[in-house]
């Protein structure tokens, strides 16, 4: 059987550094075939022009259509809509629609978790939001990427890295997560910042790319 070797992202990965697996998900086990929806969940490159996948995008916004016509109905009504689609909904959880993801079964989001109007989460796999986390305006997540080097890029690849923060965050407006980042607990992230690395538990981080205030714990004005 031929060897399949697939470039998928090191847990180091910061603006593009790959390692490669040999033999890919792909082909391991003879006579397997793995999906490019698999693939995409894996965080392997895959195809999204996928019929499977495309079918996907389709009921998700088919599934949009329907919750951004529910602003006005109650929270318990809409939280019933989020059900439908994400892998998991908190106790209080609010969505204030508009708002807009990939897929909606790869997000979970905590119990009394909030997110205001606007959000955008690429979720072509996993994002985690933890209890109690609050979430302003226009607030972009991606866990959906793109290669760095050109032939794979010019090929229609993707991947994707999942994305988790944790519980008590604090995200400003207008801020940007960018994929593979996990954010800690009680963590506050400034209006409009742009997170590219991991940010630790407690501590505030704001501008692009954001950077920690130093000497400044989340819990200060």
């Amino acid at each position: 059987m031929r060897s399949a070797t697939l470039v998928v992202v090191d847990a180091s990965y910061r603006f593009g550094t790959y390692r490669t697996l040999s033999p890919g998900l792909a082909e391991r086990g003879q006579g397997v075939s793995v999906t490019e929806k698999q693939k995409m969940l894996a965080g392997e490159l895959y195809r999204p022009g996928d019929p499977e996948i495309q079918a996907d995008i389709a009921a998700t916004k088919a599934w949009m259509a329907r919750y951004n016509a529910a602003s006005a109905a109650p929270p318990s009504e809409r939280r019933a809509l989020l059900a439908e689609r994400f892998v998991h909904v908190g106790t209080d959880a609010v969505i204030r629609p508009p708002f807009f993801c990939d897929y909606g079964f790869n997000i979970s989001i905590g119990d009394g978790a909030f997110m205001n109007f606007n959000c955008v989460i690429l979720d072509v796999c996993r994002v985690s939001i933890g209890d109690g986390t609050q979430i302003g305006p226009a607030v972009q997540i991606y866990a959906a990427d793109h290669p760095r080097d050109p032939e794979p890029r010019r090929a229609g690849l993707e991947f994707g890295r999942p994305v988790v923060i944790g519980r008590n965050v604090w995200i400003g407006g207008g801020a940007l997560i960018m994929p593979g980042v996990t954010v800690g607990d009680d963590a506050v992230i400034g209006a409009g910042a742009v997170v590219t690395r991991d940010v630790a538990a407690g501590t505030t981080v704001v501008g692009n790319p954001a950077r920690p205030i130093v000497g400044r714990s989340a819990g200060e004005n």
